[in-house]
């Protein structure tokens, strides 16, 4: 896989559930993630969804995560577009070039979980996550 771009959808505590939903709505497998899992002791934050990815057999990709904390929730833009892949060459001139006149959130660098992840914003205010898929051992 080169790269793949799918909406990546943000909530307020209740990932878990919305993520089941659509689940019995499309199918598919559902994979989540707890803040817990990467290390987060916060009671309050620990159970709460870092990332859920659900997959379906027609081909359908969706992502979803709690909001997590120092970013505000903001009804009505709770949606970014996830590219990701793992071709570090195309993803890092996507990366330049979404980010040329935007603004950046989180830095295009290798996050916790081992991959390259940033977040940003276009010149036109469009969300977006970037993620490079870490090399797999050959």
């Amino acid at each position: 896989m080169a790269a793949r771009l799918n909406p990546y959808l943000s909530f307020d505590g209740n990932a878990r559930e919305a993520m089941e939903f659509y689940r019995g709505v499309f199918g598919g497998t559902l994979t989540i993630s707890t803040f817990g899992e990467f290390g987060t002791t916060d009671p309050g934050l620990a159970e709460k969804v870092m990332h859920a990815m659900l997959e379906t057999e027609a081909g359908l990709a969706l992502m979803g995560s709690d909001t997590p904390p120092g970013m505000p929730f903001q009804p009505g833009n709770t949606i970014a577009i996830s590219l990701s892949g793992d071709d570090a060459e195309e993803l890092h001139g996507y990366w330049d070039a979404l980010t040329d006149g935007g603004s950046i959130s989180v830095p295009l660098e290798v996050q916790m979980w081992g991959d390259e992840f940033g977040m940003c914003a276009d010149k036109f205010g469009t969300g977006w996550m970037v993620n490079i898929a870490r090399p797999t051992p050959a």
